[in-house]
């Protein structure tokens, strides 16, 4: 009589466990900050947005947009709040400094000697063509990233979300009207909207 021997058992799927996000430290967000505000000729939201974004992943694109959407509704430079807003968000108060000191402390230096510099030598003609060159980049870097946060709205099929990106920007930028009227229709309006999308949804 042979005995058979019990079938092996079968191991289980594996199954994934959930890795919390990564959390900056103070040091890396400074570094991450100092290294964005190096880089960023004629503005820093490019490099940020691509930092945060696209190399750390420290957030999702629409994450990005939500979070600079609030710090352009607050008084101050849009950048320097974002820097304090984001620090804040992971290493409180003191990553909120450590952003900050990253993000105005190595410019303020250059700019400081850069200022002394061009009071000096400032009327040659090369310089000038130089600078001209530089903006003209810098314009063209502002306009890629533009479209960039434009591809979650995309994406989403958010028709709302596009006509009044579109509405602000004839206002603003076409017809010329006051910044500060232009956000006191358009902020209600589209939490408005927002809210009655949400109910329609959910109800």
């Amino acid at each position: 009589m042979v005995l058979e021997s019990p079938p092996a058992a079968i191991p289980g799927p594996d199954i994934p466990t959930a890795t919390p996000p990564i959390q900056p430290g103070l040091l890396e967000l400074f570094v991450a900050f100092a290294k964005m505000s190096l880089a960023g000729f004629g503005g820093v939201l490019v490099w940020a947005r691509r930092g945060i974004v696209d190399q750390h992943r420290w957030m999702t694109a629409d994450e990005f947009n939500e979070t600079f959407a609030l710090c352009h509704f607050l008084p101050g430079p849009n950048i320097v709040n974002l820097s304090v807003v984001f620090g804040s968000r992971f290493r409180g108060i003191a990553g909120g400094i450590a952003a900050f000191a990253g993000l105005v402390g190595p410019p303020m230096v250059i700019a400081t000697i850069l200022a002394a510099l061009y009071a000096r030598y400032g009327e040659i003609d090369a310089l000038r063509r130089i600078l001209t060159g530089v903006s003209c980049a810098a314009v063209g870097l502002l306009i890629a990233v533009v479209f960039k946060m434009m591809m979650p709205l995309i994406k989403k099929r958010d028709a709302v979300g596009l006509v009044i990106l579109l509405a602000v920007f004839v206002a603003i930028g076409l017809l010329r009207l006051p910044l500060q009227a232009v956000l006191l229709v358009a902020i209600p309006l589209s939490l408005g909207i927002t809210y009655f999308m949400r109910q329609r949804v959910n109800g």
